[in-house]
């Protein structure tokens, strides 16, 4: 789609003085021209021909430069060609004006940054709107604001402005009034016969406080180090992907439902590390004796099994170290086309040096706030759930101040609490304190036969969904990736009552 933030003046100016002057490109502290700087592919070739040729050395270009530059470039010397590059390149070198060049120079720029914040979602009319021929105060206003603001000044003034729309944003976007009873007589019929869940969950009490792994939905579950952030993702992906599991209660392998294709994206292990959480969790062996390669008793027959049960399963694993969100969503829909895949696992999402670079060069250089980062991150990956109809479950650190917290919510998720405005369930794993146990003693004394709580779960965001403002009490074995919720309780620990929802998978449901 062709952005309407494009000033073509100034791209005419700015390549006909450097075709006119290419030492220009030498002064790198003051101009940083880049192919991002021009949308359209004709401009890119010409601007990169001079570039390029000045690179080499020249220090004047001609037209028989360029012709020879792209004699060995078929296509874009046909594209050159198509637009009658030499006579266009002529008249913008005649009508240059190397007095004005700093003007137009910062005016393409000023687009260019402009360009990458529509790019990435964020809505940027009430600073800058060419479009806008009806209001002419206002629009004479914005163009003084434009020409009077560096860059810098723009890139605080945005993300002054993400703050204020980010609850916005996260509302939705909005196609049309609908009048409020169409199909609601179907709606109603439809939820009766089939209610509004998806697959399930691994651990007791997830299904009643997720309603399963719903399609379109974006689950986040934050956690410190070591808590069990990665390990309970591949828990999930496991447990939705695979046919069988290791039943620890009646020490036998059971079904486990439909697999469904699922994709796990590692930013931090390689395969081989997942692929041995992935066996611990399935056949309930403590992950070190699979590394170790010592078993008791019958664990590596199960080991084996759960081998057998994942080279069966639609399950698959992509590591991505260093990512962009260009990436995310090809990575994402290359498994959509080739293997259907509809239940996908981040792990985790945070900043990277290919993300930043990515988002720095659409920028035209100006660097963007890591909060901003993460934040156009989280909106990339909603996009993706609701736009191809399928379920995405990611994870973040935690910021230091969830050692305090008496109440762990969005404020706790390290970068940018603005992650969870996309989101549409989110928890914190966090270790059980002292000070927990000691305020949970009155409901353990009444439950004699509950295990004492080493993991607690505080849901913070479910939308759709009544539980939140709590906390899961689990029981959590990290060495199988095994993490069990027991019981409920608000903040203040007072027992929440709520039944264990089971969700049972028929073939073709999903």
């Amino acid at each position: 789609m062709t952005s309407k933030y494009v000033d073509v003046a100034a791209i005419l100016q700015v390549i006909g003085n450097v075709y006119n002057n290419p030492n220009l490109l030498d002064d790198t502290d003051k101009y940083n021209v880049t192919d991002e700087d021009f949308p359209n592919e004709f401009h890119r070739i010409v601007f990169g021909s001079i570039y390029k040729i000045h690179e080499l050395g020249s220090s004047k270009i001609t037209l028989e430069n360029i012709n020879d530059f792209l004699s060995t470039r078929p296509k874009y010397e046909a594209i050159y060609k198509q637009n009658k590059g030499d006579e266009w390149l002529l008249k913008v070198s005649q009508s240059a004006d190397r007095q004005t060049f700093d003007y137009y120079y910062g005016r393409m720029k000023k687009m260019t940054l402009l360009r990458a914040y529509e790019t990435y979602g964020i809505d940027v009319n009430e600073l800058y709107d060419p479009d806008n021929i009806l209001d002419s105060k206002k629009k004479q206003a914005q163009e003084e604001w434009l020409d009077n603001s560096n860059l810098e000044d723009i890139a605080n003034r945005v993300d002054e402005r993400i703050e204020k729309i980010k609850l916005e944003y996260a509302s939705g976007v909005y196609e049309g009034a609908v009048q409020a009873g169409d199909g609601i007589e179907s709606l109603i019929d439809k939820l009766k016969e089939t209610p509004e869940v998806g697959v399930p969950l691994y651990g007791p009490y997830m299904n009643t406080v997720t309603r399963g792994a719903r399609l379109g939905k974006f689950y986040l579950r934050s956690a410190a180090t070591g808590v069990g952030k990665t390990r309970s993702l591949i828990a999930d992906a496991c447990y939705i992907a695979c046919g069988h599991i290791f039943d620890d209660t009646y020490e036998t392998w059971r079904p486990n439902g439909i697999g469904q294709p699922t994709l796990f994206i590692t930013t931090e292990q390689g395969i081989d590390e997942v692929q041995t959480m992935m066996l611990a969790f399935l056949s309930n062996v403590n992950e070190e004796h699979i590394v170790n390669g010592k078993y008791v008793g019958n664990e590596e027959e199960r080991v084996r099994e759960a081998a057998k049960v994942i080279a069966e399963s639609p399950l698959y694993i992509v590591t991505m170290p260093d990512f962009s969100l260009q990436d995310i969503e090809n990575t994402i829909k290359k498994n959509l086309r080739e293997h259907d895949v509809k239940y996908v696992f981040l792990d985790y999402i945070h900043t990277s040096m290919k993300i930043m670079e990515e988002i720095t060069r659409r920028s035209g250089g100006v660097k963007i706030r890591e909060d901003n980062i993460l934040f156009m991150l989280s909106i990339k990956l909603k996009d993706l759930c609701v736009q191809n109809d399928i379920f995405i479950f990611s994870a973040t650190q935690l910021n230091g101040q969830y050692v305090e917290s008496e109440t762990p919510d969005q404020n706790l998720l390290r970068g940018a609490k603005a992650i969870a405005d996309k989101i549409d369930w989110g928890a914190i794993l966090l270790n059980v304190r002292q000070e927990d146990l000691d305020s949970l003693e009155t409901i353990m004394a009444k439950n004699a036969g509950i295990s004492t709580p080493t993991i607690k779960m505080s849901i913070y965001k479910n939308r759709r969904g009544r539980y939140k403002g709590i906390y899961l009490w689990c029981t959590g074995d990290l060495g199988t990736c095994r993490i069990k919720p027991m019981f409920a309780t608000t903040y203040n620990y007072e027992l929440v009552e709520m039944n264990d929802v089971q969700i049972t998978v028929d073939k073709g449901a999903f």
